[in-house]
């Protein structure tokens, strides 16, 4: 049993109920922001992160790693993979569940090096759910879905209303995504 099962959560949930309007099995999902250094388009050196929603709602993430995500001499940054742990989990609660989120924890395990061009596959599910607490886990694997284990990831992740990201983000460009969203459990 890998370490993210055990113990996870850590309390009692509820099982995760996608939303009536969640993308079926086979649908690739856009990027949330063109400007998200996890899965935006334009931004030069983001992590340009691809996810493609499975069966049984899983979420399959797959990261390029290339050399400018590289921390030692031909190794992915463990921040980075970190990072694309955090943009995959939260990308997988935002479309199944389509409700804004917000990350509140991460752990990431390191199980094997990462090295520069190769691809990451983060599969990831919903684990449950607590009032706003959203536990999602995942692991990212070399090479293929069943490539060798390289990076297990759990997060906990907080829904929140529009007027999170109003007091704290760029008011302008939320106006522009607001019509994209409106489908989702944004709150007031």
């Amino acid at each position: 049993m890998s370490r993210t099962a055990q113990n996870w959560p850590p309390v009692e949930v509820d099982p995760p109920k996608p939303h009536p309007d969640a993308p079926s099995a086979g649908t690739t999902l856009d990027p949330h922001f063109g400007q998200c250094f996890g899965c935006g388009d334009e931004v030069e050196s983001g992590l340009r992160l691809r996810s493609t929603v499975e069966d049984d709602n899983v979420v399959v993430t797959t990261f390029t790693v290339t050399k400018a995500h590289q921390g030692s001499p031909g190794i992915a940054h463990g921040g980075l993979l970190s990072c694309a742990f955090d943009e995959a989990l939260g990308a997988t609660v935002g479309n199944l569940l389509k409700a804004p989120v917000v990350t509140a924890r991460l752990e990431t395990d390191y199980r094997k090096p990462v090295p520069v061009d190769t691809t990451v596959y983060i599969t990831s599910r919903v684990d449950g759910v607590a009032g706003r607490k959203v536990y999602v886990s995942g692991e990212g694997r070399i090479g293929a879905p069943d490539g060798p284990l390289a990076v297990e990831g759990r997060g906990l992740f907080v829904t929140v209303g529009v007027e999170h990201f109003i007091k704290h983000g760029d008011v302008a460009q939320l106006q522009k995504l607001g019509e994209r969203y409106a489908d989702w459990n944004i709150g007031p």
